[in-house]
C-alpha cells in the first residue's frame, strides 16, 4: 500500500453516521464506535467456550486523544488512556468479554457498586455453568460472591482493608506466615500474614475449608488458588502490547479501533491453535494473517497493472506523441514547458510533471 493511499484511508476512517451522531451521543458516550465495538464483542463471545476459570480486571489503553472519558492512572506504565473492563480465560488468555469505562454516571451501574456491576455484566454470558471468577480488591465483595453463588458461579478475590465486610481482627498484625480462616454463609475469608507488616485477605466461595500447603511459607490453598488464576487479563494486555498496530492519532474512535485489532489478532491466534492443534508463535501468525488479508488487494492491484500494461508486460509503454509541441497543461513542476508527450487524460504533459513508466500527469496518478 502506498503512503498516499494509507493516509487517504485514515482520513476517511469513520465508524458511525454523522447525521445521527448528535442524537445518539445524548444516550451513549461511546456512540462514535459502538456499532463496530458491539459486533466484535458478540463475535468474541460466540466463537469460544471458556474453561473453568475466568479473570476479570481492567486494561488501560494508552492514548492522549481528546475524549470525555480519558483516565489518568499513576500506577500504570502509560499514565493516560481509555480504561476497559476485560474478562479473559485463564488457560488460553482468550478475550471473552469487555466493556469501556465511561464514567460513574453509567446507567447500567446505577444502584450498585461499579465493581459489582462490572463483574455481573461481563460474566453474564458464562453464568450457570459452575465456573469460577477471579478478581482483585476493586471488584470483590461478599454481596457479589452471594449474587454469583445464586447463579452457580464461584468467586475468588482479594479484599481491601477499607471494605466494610472485614472484621477488626483482619487489620491486626499476626505472626509471620500464619493463617486465620473466618467463615460467613458459604464463603470463607482467609487472612494470611505474608509479610511482617502486611497481610492479605482472600474471599473465596470455592473453598469450604482451607488447607495449608507444605513449604517454608505455609501458604493456604485459597492464596495459592488466587495466585494461579489472577493473571489472565494482565498477560492478555502484555500480548497486545508486544505486537500492536497502534499508531499516532488524535481521534479516540481510531484509538479504540486499534485496540480492537490488537485483541482480535490474539483471539484469532488462539482459535487457530485450538482448531488446528498447531503451535505457531504469535509473531509468525500475525505475519501470515497480514499477508492473507492483503492477498486479495494485491491480486486486484496486479490484475489492474497487467491490464494497463497490455499484452506485452516486458516492454514499457511508449509515450503518446503529438504531431506538434504544445505547452504543458499540468504545470505542477514546470513553467509552461513545451512537450510532445500526452497523458491518458489527453493533456500535454512535460517530463517534470510526468511519471516515466507510463506517461501520466500527477493529477491522474493521485
Amino acid at each position: 500500500m502506498s503512503r498516499n493511499r494509507f493516509r487517504e484511508i485514515m482520513k476517511f476512517l469513520r465508524f458511525d453516521k454523522k447525521e445521527t451522531r448528535r442524537v445518539r451521543l445524548q444516550d451513549d458516550k461511546f456512540a462514535l464506535v459502538s456499532a463496530t465495538w458491539n459486533k466484535f464483542v458478540q463475535n468474541s463471545i460466540a466463537c469460544y467456550k471458556p474453561g473453568a476459570n475466568i479473570t476479570i480486571d481492567e486494561q488501560l489503553f494508552p492514548t492522549k486523544a481528546r475524549c470525555r472519558f480519558i483516565q489518568y492512572m499513576g500506577n500504570k506504565p502509560d499514565k493516560f488512556g481509555i480504561k476497559f473492563w476485560l474478562a479473559a480465560d485463564v488457560n488460553s488468555k482468550y478475550m471473552l468479554n469487555r466493556a469501556p469505562y465511561l464514567g460513574k454516571e453509567e446507567t447500567w451501574s446505577r444502584g450498585q457498586l461499579v465493581g459489582e456491576s462490572v463483574v455481573l455484566r461481563l460474566a453474564e454470558p458464562f453464568l450457570g455453568k459452575g465456573r469460577n471468577i477471579t478478581t482483585d480488591n476493586f471488584f470483590t465483595s461478599l454481596k457479589l460472591a452471594t449474587a454469583l453463588q445464586a447463579k452457580k458461579t464461584s468467586l475468588v478475590g482479594t479484599l481491601g482493608k477499607t471494605k466494610r465486610e472485614l472484621p477488626p481482627s483482619a487489620k491486626e498484625q499476626a505472626e509471620l506466615f500464619s493463617t486465620k480462616v473466618l467463615k460467613c454463609a458459604n464463603a470463607t475469608l482467609t487472612i494470611y500474614q505474608g509479610k511482617p507488616r502486611k497481610n492479605v485477605c482472600i474471599l473465596s466461595s470455592v473453598h469450604t475449608s482451607v488447607g495449608i500447603t507444605d513449604g517454608p511459607k505455609a501458604k493456604p490453598e485459597s492464596v495459592t488458588y488466587y495466585n494461579n488464576t489472577k493473571y489472565g487479563v494482565d498477560i492478555l494486555d502484555q500480548m497486545a502490547r508486544a505486537y500492536s498496530v497502534k499508531g499516532g492519532t488524535r481521534r479516540w474512535p481510531v484509538a479504540v479501533f486499534y485496540n480492537i485489532l490488537d485483541l482480535a489478532g490474539i483471539n484469532a491466534h488462539i482459535l487457530f491453535k485450538e482448531c488446528t492443534s498447531s503451535k505457531i508463535a504469535q509473531r509468525k501468525f500475525m505475519q501470515q494473517l497480514a499477508e492473507e488479508l492483503r492477498a486479495e488487494f494485491m491480486e486486484g492491484k496486479g490484475a489492474a497493472w497487467q491490464l494497463a500494461q497490455g499484452p506485452s508486460q516486458q516492454q514499457k509503454q511508449l509515450p503518446q506523441q503529438t504531431p506538434k509541441r504544445r505547452q504543458c497543461q499540468v504545470r505542477r513542476s514546470c513553467k509552461q514547458n513545451k512537450t510532445h508527450d500526452t497523458c491518458k487524460c489527453r493533456k500535454p504533459v512535460c517530463g517534470n510533471c510526468a511519471r516515466r513508466i507510463e506517461v501520466t500527469c500527477v493529477d491522474c496518478e493521485a
